[in-house]
C-alpha cells in the first residue's frame, strides 16, 4: 500500500498517464521470483532510479505504508485484484496498470481511506477461496 498527500498527473511508462490523488493506493503483485517476498518488498520500499514496473513510477510519487502478503506457491494475485476492486471505495485509477500480461482489469486500486483487511479476508472466503492467512506488514516512518 503506497499513500499520497499530492494531486497531480504523473506518467506511467509507456501505460499512459495518471492523475495522482489524495489517498491510498493498493497495488496487487507476485513475489514468486529470484529472492521471494524480501526481495520484491525490498525493491519497492526505496524509490528507483530506472522504473522497470509500472508500481516503480508510482513509488516516486507515493510512501510505503505497509502490505497484506500471505505465503504460498499458488499465484494469489489475480484473485486478489478481484477481491480488492469489489471492497467498498475501490476505483481503478488507471485501467491496465501491473496487468499488461494478464486479463484482470488493473492490479492497482486507489481508496480514500485504508481499506480493511479483514473485509478483504472475508471476501476471499466468500468467494469459496481457500487461502493461506493473508499476514500485514507495516513500514516503519
Amino acid at each position: 500500500m503506497l499513500s499520497s498527500s499530492e494531486e497531480f498527473p504523473i506518467r506511467i511508462g509507456k501505460l499512459g498517464d495518471m492523475q495522482l490523488q489524495t489517498g491510498i493506493y493498493v497495488y496487487i503483485g507476485s513475489a514468486h521470483g529470484p529472492g521471494g517476498l524480501s526481495a520484491r518488498l525490498g525493491h519497492h520500499l526505496k524509490p528507483t532510479g530506472k522504473p522497470h514496473w509500472h508500481i516503480d513510477y508510482l513509488r516516486a510519487h507515493a510512501n510505503p505504508e505497509g502490505a497484506w502478503y500471505c505465503y504460498d506457491s499458488r499465484p494469489w494475485e489475480h484473485v486478489w485484484a478481484e477481491c480488492i476492486g469489489m471492497l467498498p471505495g475501490a476505483s481503478i485509477p488507471l485501467a491496465r496498470f501491473g496487468a499488461s500480461d494478464c486479463g484482470c482489469k488493473s492490479h492497482l486500486y486507489f481508496f480514500n481511506r485504508q481499506p480493511s483487511r479483514a473485509a478483504f479476508s472475508r471476501m476471499l472466503g466468500a468467494l469459496g477461496h481457500k487461502h493461506p492467512i493473508v499476514r500485514h506488514f507495516l513500514t516503519q516512518k
